[in-house]
């Protein structure tokens, strides 16, 4: 008998031993929970803006009105463009890039030679990536090849309607 009752007693403390692990019952943890207060983030800003109008002009520096004038072999075309470039943000760099440059606007190696901006802030020249928000005055030019023989190009068409400056977030040292 005392087998018996120490088998049921054995059991019962099982069940029982079961039953608390397996939610019947609790066991006491300790647990302390408290309000951080880090603050707010506010994000940055970074925004390009055309200050008037743009300017282009010939070899000799003489304005033209892009939407008549007829290139010729060995043109060459300048734009240029007032921005006003925000630049808001711990770390916030961009550089300033020409749009509308290339062949899908007939501007190709073997016609013409389109060179990267150029980028002044009060007539000095300044180079990418811009980190601060300032006035800058970008010029891009467009050479046409002297080297265009017979009646190469003769027909062809360039969209200088899609030339444009843009301003591209990158990515500065210590950012992951």
């Amino acid at each position: 008998m005392k087998n018996s009752a120490l088998i049921k007693g054995t059991a019962a403390i099982a069940v029982g031993a079961a039953l608390l692990l397996g939610g019947g019952g609790t066991l006491a943890s300790w647990n302390a929970a408290d309000n951080a207060a880090p603050g707010t983030v506010v994000a940055g800003d970074l925004n390009v803006v055309k200050s008037g109008a743009g300017v282009w002009t010939d070899r000799a520096g003489n304005p033209v009105t892009i939407s008549t004038y007829k290139v010729v072999p060995g043109d060459k075309l300048t734009y240029t463009q007032v921005l006003d470039v925000t630049l808001t943000g711990n770390k916030m760099a961009a550089n300033i890039t020409a749009a509308g440059t290339g062949a899908a606007n007939g501007f190709t190696a073997a016609n013409v030679v389109v060179t990267d901006p150029v980028l002044k802030v009060a007539g000095v020249t300044v180079t990418n990536p811009l980190t601060t928000s300032k006035t800058v005055t970008a010029t891009i030019t467009f050479e046409f090849l002297s080297t265009t023989t017979g009646r190469a190009d003769v027909t062809a068409t360039y969209n200088f309607g899609n030339v444009a400056f843009t301003l591209e977030q990158i990515m500065q040292d210590g950012l992951a």
